[in-house]
């Protein structure tokens, strides 16, 4: 981790600024994001994380789900590998049978012998399917909490870390990470686990009833199989691992073409759209190529182990019954159903240890996601903000958003409770960033923000916000209705409270000629809408929060002058007696604030009343003029 340099400024003058907070980037870079690859055994370890969701504390109901769970797992393994042994038995009594030897006695063994095999098979499938009926609610409860944490932790993520991401490549980690979670409980907790447990009753059995020999071949076969599963699964996952990495890769791009996809119409880009699309997926499609035909190598190599040790038990037993040992033809077919139950779990172990080891790659991904710490955090012990009058102080701010290009030099001013005060500039001068900073999406370089006397960064985040409303320039929607997009910025707000901020932000009337009224659906990023549509939901929705501080970011930027002038009418309504910060363009809209601050490269170049900085005819006269020259809007 590293601290960004201090303001060129402070730093040419030989003064040490007050650094009371500093920007702090993100601990680690957008590759960073993966977790670094680490062995399996590593991994497992890892899946302690998941402790707390499988075993929640105060839950008792969970913690006996989980116990009986792993109860019937274990019951059921015991009764897999007893079934056949009542089988072999049944044959071997059948032979004596065919020899001359029949009893009542005997025929009811033989009967009984057969039930229980099927009773048993039975009994194995009820202990499965108990064990999952036991067990879902814990493993869907568990994916739930994960997928919930990890969402809220991507909203205490920092503005920088957003900004810097594809939205699409962070759904995709998330999305995968929590459903290996589901994954990784059915095939560790109930496949895996349970097979290496059956071995281990498999090898007591043959060598308590026939021979440790038979003990020593499954589990020197069983051994083998999984060395060889390992070693060629861990040939093939940079394949794997090529195929995510372009699998990503077209879903960002495919996300980010089709959310800018009236840009792509604009410049009539579909073709080049494709291609680039089109591009990853023939990157993805060699991965998988490879992929697919290395897993006919490790197929071809499984069966082949399998084989053998099926034919060696076989051979085995079959000299056993030859050589008139304790042995008979109902044994071969208790030891060959016994390998070919053993092997039943065995044989999608190379799909399982690849899924299970993607799995795990992608909770750790997952867990590096949460795991990274916010840019912007509340300090230990910060307060909340609490009633606001609303005075708001910049005092030597200093601000970038990258060391080597400063965006705010030394910004010095106050505006009082009550106040309206207007930010002007050319483009690139640092004018919203005024903002990012109030809302603290970026802490300073340098220099103290204060409301209401109170240091910005000694307060809670939330608290802060809650006492700040912004109209911003460019206005984004929830793919939702009207009316709920208006009503996001007070949960539980009446209809009557909806429709009245409508009304105040001169929007009301078009809301009710559509078909659906407040229940039309806006689309996605409010696509629907036209952009002074969009910008005066918007300001409805910052009129129904109703916050102590309102900024407004040229906020009537896409309206035509007669729209223009009805909203700026609610906006002057709205702003008295609150404290108004107004960053504008078009200099019409501020000629009637407290103060208007000049900002051209980072530094405030003049301030006064619109009156007073035209008399000084300085860089503020010079962009009145310039505007009063062009045509008016929407003519």
């Amino acid at each position: 981790m590293f601290y960004l340099s201090i303001s060129t400024a402070w730093l040419t003058s030989g003064l040490q600024p007050p650094q009371l907070f500093q920007v702090k980037p993100s601990r680690k870079t957008e590759q960073q994001d993966d977790a670094p690859e680490r062995g399996i055994v590593k991994q497992l370890v890892g899946l302690g994380r998941l402790k707390p969701y499988l075993w929640p504390a105060g839950n008792f109901g969970f913690k006996i789900r989980s116990i009986f769970a792993l109860i019937l797992t274990v019951a059921g393994q015991f009764v897999i590998v007893g079934s056949p042994f009542l089988l072999g038995q049944a044959i071997n009594q059948l032979k004596i049978v065919q020899n001359g030897d029949t009893t009542t006695q005997l025929t009811v063994l033989i009967i009984g012998l057969i039930l229980g095999y099927g009773a048993l098979r039975l009994l194995s499938t009820l202990f499965s399917e108990g064990r999952e009926y036991i067990f879902a609610p814990v493993a869907q409860s568990a994916q739930r909490a994960v997928a919930t944490e990890t969402f809220a932790h991507m909203h205490r993520l920092s503005l920088r870390y957003h900004l810097e991401k594809r939205t699409g490549r962070l759904t995709r980690i998330i999305e995968r990470g929590v459903k290996s979670i589901d994954f990784l409980f059915r095939f560790l907790l109930f496949n895996i686990g349970p097979t290496f447990l059956q071995l281990g009753i498999v090898a007591v059995a043959f060598a308590s009833v026939y021979d440790w020999r038979f003990a020593a071949i499954a589990i020197a076969i069983v051994v083998t199989y999984v060395a060889f599963t390992i070693y060629t699964t861990e040939w093939r996952l940079k394949f794997r691992r090529e195929m995510n990495r372009q699998d990503n890769e077209a879903a960002a791009k495919a996300v980010d073409s089709l959310l800018n996809y009236e840009t792509v119409k604009y410049f009539s880009a579909e073709e080049f759209e494709t291609s680039r699309y089109d591009g990853a997926m023939m990157g993805y499609m060699k991965a998988a190529i490879r992929s697919r035909t290395s897993l006919s190598t490790v197929n071809i190599g499984q069966s082949f182990f399998m084989a053998l040790g099926l034919v060696a038990v076989v051979l085995l037993a079959s000299q056993s019954v030859l050589t008139g040992r304790d042995m008979d033809i109902g044994d071969i077919t208790t030891v060959t159903l016994v390998m070919s139950q053993l092997y039943r779990p065995l044989n999608i172990l190379g799909f399982a240890y690849r899924e299970i080891k993607q799995a795990l790659t992608d909770l750790e991904n997952m867990f590096a996601l949460m795991d990274r710490r916010p840019e912007i955090e509340d300090i230990a012990g910060a307060q909340d903000i609490g009633h606001v009058t609303g005075r708001v102080e910049f005092e030597e701010v200093y601000f970038h958003y990258d060391p080597d290009r400063e965006i705010l030099k030394g910004i010095n001013f106050t505006i009082e409770p009550g106040q309206t005060v207007a930010i002007v500039g050319p483009t690139g001068a640092g004018k919203s960033t005024l903002s990012r900073i109030l809302f603290r999406f970026y802490d300073l370089a340098a220099g103290t923000v204060r409301i209401d006397g109170q240091d910005l960064s000694r307060l809670t985040q939330s608290s802060v916000r809650q006492a700040l409303g912004i109209v911003p320039q460019d206005t984004v929607l929830f793919n939702d209705t009207i009316g709920y997009n208006i009503g996001y910025a007070k949960p539980g707000a009446t209809q009557a409270e909806v429709e009245q901020a409508a009304k105040d932000a001169q929007v009301h009337e078009f809301i009710a000629s559509l078909p659906n009224g407040y229940d039309t659906v806006v689309g996605e990023r409010g696509l629907k809408l036209s952009g002074g549509e969009k910008q005066r939901v918007a300001i409805a929705r910052t009129l129904l929060k109703n916050p102590a501080i309102l900024i407004l970011d040229e906020a009537t930027s896409a309206l035509d002058s007669a729209t223009e002038r009805d909203i700026q009418a609610a906006l002057d309504r709205i702003a008295t007696d609150r404290t108004t910060l107004v960053i504008a363009h078009r200099l019409s809209t501020i000629t009637a604030a407290d103060q208007i601050l000049v900002l051209d490269d980072g530094h405030i170049r003049e301030r006064g009343t619109h009156e007073e900085l035209l008399r000084e005819d300085g860089l503020y006269a010079h962009l009145w003029a310039q505007q009063e020259s062009e045509p008016e809007p929407g003519f």
